[in-house]
């Protein structure tokens, strides 16, 4: 609730905003288009009037992205020609006059909306049936100035693509450079976690077996038959912690039951093995598909167990859910906070995450808490 007021008041503004620049684009527009028909049939003089009303569009145009970019949060491309500039100009004082009638509606709602308690506690109510209506009627109104508001920030935002964003050639370009950096991220993420294996491998169950087999040797070479059990009871004993040690280790590479029991009990299966208490909430009717679950697994679990080492937390509470054609994962602790975005944990999720188109987030001002988010596209 909180978010989607801040979101709401960020694009008030960012309308407010558009509504005071009209008032500079509506004379510009008007004033550039005279002195264009007048020079129309003079080649010299058009290009003496085209330079600075190409400066000026300019200007303004990139007040315009500015706008766009803080309180709608559209980006677009500062590779747009003057022309496309000016085209963007002559629609776009529109839409800031449209977005000052829907904020002026909406401010009118919201006022007849609340009346009615400043009638009730400071005047004698003689009809009450109207001060009912004209609260319905407010809050109803409020309701349609809000929807507009946002559908007049689609609209610059439809605008801005279509006249400032990318052209084909840019996409394409940034594409690639997409593409080659997952790939890369993909390369170097199997060769760490090929070095982790080998190094979990190498330090514990490798040393385990070592040791196993010491000691079946003492207990072979033993003459003391009481000194040979012993030393077999201890030999039975690393044995169990060589093969615990290596289921988890396998466990780290792959959890079975990821695919023969889904992603909601693979995530219990984390929480329960988490030294801080983990709460998890999973609101997915369906399985996602195969990459992304395990996706949304390595980072869950990768995520608590950077908690349980740095964070100090008490609790951390793990989110499931579906977004618009995405699985939304969210992790958060009410640790200390201040966790770094480039630390190798939590590139690795990046790298994850990236790996499928997705979008990676990490939210730790200092104090706390964390969060964590990853948007995962799916079908």
């Amino acid at each position: 609730m909180l978010g989607i007021a801040r979101r709401g008041l960020r694009l008030t503004t960012g309308l407010v905003l558009g509504a005071v620049m009209s008032a500079a684009e509506l004379p510009f527009v008007v004033l550039s288009g005279l002195s264009l028909l007048l020079v129309l049939a003079w080649p010299r003089g058009r290009r003496v009037v085209l330079k600075p009303v190409a400066v000026g569009g300019r200007a303004l145009t990139e007040a315009n992205r500015r706008r766009l970019r803080d309180y709608i949060t559209t980006e677009t491309s500062d590779a747009y020609a003057d022309r496309r500039a000016l085209q963007y100009l002559s629609l776009r004082w529109s839409l800031g006059l449209l977005g000052i009638f829907v904020l002026s509606a909406a401010l009118i709602g919201a006022a007849y909306g609340t009346a009615w308690v400043f009638i009730l506690l400071f005047r004698e109510v003689r009809h009450f049936d109207t001060v009912v209506i004209s609260g319905i009627g407010g809050l109803f109104l409020l309701f349609l100035g809000m929807q507009g508001a946002f559908g007049v920030a689609g609209l610059e935002a439809k605008l801005a693509r279509r006249y400032l964003g990318p052209s084909h050639q840019e996409e394409l370009e940034r594409r690639i450079e997409q593409l080659a950096a997952s790939r890369a991220g993909v390369v170097a993420a199997v060769n760490d976690e090929r070095r982790r294996i080998e190094r979990d491998l190498h330090d514990g169950v490798q040393q385990r077996l070592v040791a196993l087999g010491m000691l079946l040797g003492r207990a072979l070479r033993s003459q003391d038959q009481q000194r040979a059990g012993q030393l077999l009871r201890q030999a039975h004993e690393e044995s169990g912690q060589a093969l615990a040690e290596l289921r988890e280790v396998a466990w780290r590479v792959y959890p079975t039951v990821l695919d023969e029991a889904g992603l909601r009990a693979a995530l219990e299966t984390v929480a329960e093995r988490s030294a801080i208490p983990v709460r998890l909430d999973y609101e997915l009717s369906a399985d996602p598909e195969a990459t992304v679950a395990t996706v949304a697994y390595f980072v869950v679990c990768e995520a608590v167990t950077n908690a349980v080492k740095h964070s100090g937390a008490g609790l951390i509470t793990v989110r499931v859910a579906r977004g618009e054609d995405a699985v939304l994962v969210c992790i958060e602790d009410d640790g200390l906070g201040g966790a770094d975005a480039s630390g190798s944990g939590l590139f690795g999720m990046a790298r994850r995450v990236a790996a499928l188109d997705g979008r990676f987030r990490v939210d730790s001002p200092a104090g706390g808490p964390t969060t964590i988010t990853a948007e995962l596209p799916c079908a």
